[in-house]
C-alpha cells in the first residue's frame, strides 16, 4: 500500500489536489469539491495533534481495534461510507480555492511532522505507528480525490 510519506506518493496526491476545479461533481456521495477539501484536512491536523476528536465509545473502540487490519489493506475503501461527526462538512460556506490550498499546505506539514504522528491516537482506531498514519492517511485522500475522478 502507499505511503504518504514517500516522497513521490506525496507529489502524487499534490498533483492531484492542484488538479481537482470547483465545478468538479462527485461521482458518489453529498460533498462538493470545496466540502471535500476542507473535510480532508481535519483527520490530517488530528494526526498532528493540531484537532481534537471526541474518542470513541468502549465499543466503537473495540470495533476499531478489529477492522484496523481491513481499513489498512489494499482494498479501497467503500463508497458512502458514514463520516465520524467531527469530519462533517456540510456548509457551502467553504471557498474553493482557500479549502485546495490549505488541503495542500497541510499534506505538505503532515508529511514534515511524519516523526511526532505515531504520539497521537486515533479516536477510533487507537494507537497507530507512523507507518499506519502514513497509509490510513493517504487512503482517505486517495478515496476522496477518487471520488472526484483525480
Amino acid at each position: 500500500m502507499k505511503n504518504i510519506f514517500s516522497p513521490e506518493v506525496k507529489e502524487e496526491i499534490l498533483q492531484r489536489i492542484g488538479s481537482l476545479q470547483n465545478t468538479d461533481t462527485p461521482l458518489w456521495g453529498k460533498m462538493n469539491a470545496a466540502q471535500m477539501l476542507a473535510h480532508c484536512v481535519r483527520p490530517l491536523a488530528l494526526a498532528m495533534g493540531e484537532a481534537q476528536a471526541k474518542p470513541a465509545g468502549f465499543l466503537m473502540a473495540l470495533l476499531g481495534k478489529l477492522v484496523k487490519k481491513t481499513v489498512l489493506s489494499e482494498k479501497p475503501f467503500k463508497q458512502n461510507l458514514p463520516t465520524d461527526p467531527t469530519f462533517v462538512t456540510t456548509a457551502d460556506t467553504f471557498e474553493f480555492s482557500a479549502a485546495q490550498q490549505q488541503l495542500t499546505n497541510t499534506v505538505r506539514r503532515f508529511v514534515e511532522k511524519q516523526d511526532i504522528v505515531a504520539d497521537f491516537k486515533h479516536p477510533f482506531f487507537g494507537k497507530l505507528t507512523k507507518e499506519e498514519w502514513g497509509k490510513s492517511q493517504y487512503k482517505h485522500l486517495d478515496h476522496h480525490l477518487s471520488q472526484f475522478a483525480k
